[in-house]
C-alpha cells in the first residue's frame, strides 16, 4: 500500500513544479503520449488502497470463481465486495503494527513451504503453480505475509482471551440434545448481510431488503456460492461462504434452529442476529462416530514471568542464558526448579501430557514444531516467556474422554468466531474510510 503524502510535500512538490514550469525548463514539458496514473480507490487512515491494487485482487478472485465453476458477480459488485475487504484487511494490518506484530521473510517462507508440501509440491513447482496460476510470486507472499499479521492479531486480540469453563463444559454435556450433538456434524454455508452499530430504521429496512432479495434468488434457483458472492459481507462470502464440517456446539444457536429444520441442499429464511441478517443453507449431515485419536505431547518449561521490575527484554535475556547452559549438558528439570515462576516448577517443568488445545495457541505451537528432546528458543505467551522441552509423543485413543473434549472445543470455537466477527466490525468502523471508487 502507498502511503499518503502529506499536505506539506505536495504543497512543496506544486511550488518546485510550477517555479520549474516559469523558467520553461525542457523537462518539464508536456509528454507527447498520455501517461497513465494509477488513481486512489479508497483511504484507509493512513494508506491508501490503489486501482492497480484492487484491479490485481479482482483478477485473482475471478480466477478463484472459475476454478470453482463458479458464476462470478457484475463487475460492479465485485468490485464493491472485495474493496470492502481490502479495507477490512488494512485496517487490521495497521492494527497489527500498533501492537508491534511483525512478520518477517524466514516466517513467510515457512508458511509457504507448508502449502508447497500440502499440496505436494518442492518449492520451485510450487512458485512455477503460482505464476502459471497468473498470480505474482511477490504478491503472493505478501498476500500470505498479511494472512499472517492477521492470524497473529486474532491470537492475541481475541483467542487468548477466549475462556471455557468446567461448568460450561457441564451445561453443554447436560443438554438433552447431547446425543444429536455428538453422533452428527453439519456442513453448512452462510451469507451474511451485516448491520452497522447505530444503523437507522430506513437502513435496517434497506438491508432486510437485500437479504430478501438474495433469498428470493436462491428459491428461484440461483447458485448459493454466486449469490454468496454477489451479496454477503462474511470474510468466506467469495469462498461460497463455506463454514466447513462443524458440530452443533461449533455453531451459533440461531444456525443450530435453522440447520435442523433444513433437509441437505435446502436453504434457511432470512436470520436476525446482532451482527446483521443471515441466510443459511445444510450442504450436507454426516455421523460421526468413529474413535478419536490424538496426538498427545509430554513436554516441560521454565517460564520467566514479567512485570514492573522484569521486563519482557530481562526476561528472554535470563531464558537465553538459561538455554545456553542446557545445550552445554546442565539438566532441564534441575534449571526448571531453581528458575521457573510457575507452579510446575516444583515437578522439574513438567507439564505432563497434553492434548491439542491445552495450551495457549503461541506456546502449542512452537511446542508442536519441536523434536523430542529438542529445547525452543525463548518464546512469548500471555503468561510471560517460556523455553520449552517436548520429553516424547503418543497417539492417544480417546475415545471415551471425546464428548469433554469436542465440548471445549467446540464451545471455544463458538465463542472465539463470534468475538472475532465483532471485533473485526469495531476494527472496521472505527478507522477513517474514504471511497473513491466513483470518483
Amino acid at each position: 500500500m502507498q502511503r499518503v503524502m502529506n499536505s506539506t510535500c505536495r504543497k512543496l512538490l506544486a511550488t518546485i513544479a510550477g517555479a520549474a514550469l516559469l523558467q520553461g525548463l525542457p523537462t518539464l514539458a508536456a509528454p507527447k503520449e498520455p501517461v497513465a496514473v494509477d488513481r486512489i480507490v479508497a483511504v484507509v487512515n493512513n494508506a491508501v488502497i490503489t486501482e492497480h491494487e484492487l484491479n490485481a485482487r479482482i483478477d485473482q478472485v475471478l480466477r478463484q470463481l472459475a476454478r470453482q465453476n463458479t458464476q462470478a458477480p457484475p463487475r460492479r459488485i465485485l468490485e464493491r465486495q472485495i474493496l470492502e475487504r481490502m479495507i477490512t484487511e488494512q485496517s487490521l494490518l495497521q492494527r497489527a503494527e500498533e501492537t508491534n506484530i511483525r512478520i518477517d521473510g524466514a516466517q513467510v517462507d515457512r508458511a509457504i513451504g507448508r502449502i508447497a508440501q500440502q499440496n505436494g509440491m518442492d518449492l520451485a513447482t510450487f512458485r512455477a503453480a503460482v505464476e502459471k496460476d497468473g498470480t505474482d510470486f511477490e504478491a503472493f507472499r505478501e498476500q500470505i505475509r498479511t494472512e499472517i499479521a492477521i492470524a497473529r492479531l486474532r491470537e492475541r486480540e481475541v483467542d487468548n482471551r477466549i475462556t471455557v469453563t468446567e461448568a460450561e463444559i457441564d451445561n453443554l454435556l447436560a443438554n438433552p440434545a447431547l446425543k444429536d450433538r455428538q453422533q452428527n456434524e453439519y456442513l453448512l454455508a452462510h451469507i451474511l448481510i451485516t448491520t452497522p452499530e447505530g444503523a437507522s430504521p430506513d437502513r435496517l429496512q434497506a438491508l432486510k431488503a437485500k437479504a430478501d432479495k438474495a433469498l428470493a434468488e436462491l428459491k428461484a434457483g440461483a447458485d448459493f456460492a454466486q449469490i454468496s458472492a454477489a451479496y454477503s459481507n462474511a470474510q468466506n462470502a467469495l469462498e461460497g461462504g463455506q463454514l466447513g464440517w462443524r458440530n452443533e456446539g461449533q455453531l451459533p444457536s440461531l444456525y443450530v434452529a435453522a440447520a435442523k429444520a433444513l433437509k441437505p441442499g435446502q436453504v434457511s429464511d432470512v436470520l436476525r442476529s446482532p451482527n446483521g441478517f443471515h441466510i443459511v443453507k445444510l450442504v450436507d449431515l454426516r455421523g460421526k462416530d468413529a474413535a478419536l485419536v490424538i496426538r498427545q505431547t509430554h513436554a516441560r518449561h521454565i517460564l520467566i514471568k514479567t512485570n514492573e521490575v522484569v521486563s519482557d527484554q530481562d526476561a528472554k535475556n535470563r531464558l537465553t542464558q538459561l538455554k545456553e547452559r542446557i545445550d552445554n549438558g546442565q539438566d532441564f528439570a534441575a534449571l526448571a526448579k531453581l528458575h521457573s515462576d510457575d507452579l510446575s516448577a516444583a515437578k522439574g517443568g513438567d507439564l505432563g501430557w497434553l492434548n491439542p488445545g491445552d495450551t495457549v495457541p503461541q506456546f502449542e505451537r512452537v511446542m508442536d514444531s519441536l523434536k523430542p528432546g529438542e529445547v525452543s528458543e525463548p518464546i512469548q505467551s500471555p503468561f510471560g516467556w517460556h523455553l520449552i522441552q517436548v520429553l516424547e509423543r503418543r497417539d492417544q485413543d480417546v475415545t471415551q474422554e471425546r464428548k469433554r473434549l469436542d465440548a471445549r472445543r467446540a464451545i471455544r470455537e463458538r465463542k472465539s468466531d463470534e468475538a472475532f466477527d465483532g471485533w473485526v466490525r469495531q476494527i472496521r468502523d472505527s478507522a477513517y474510510v474514504e471511497i473513491r471508487l466513483d470518483q
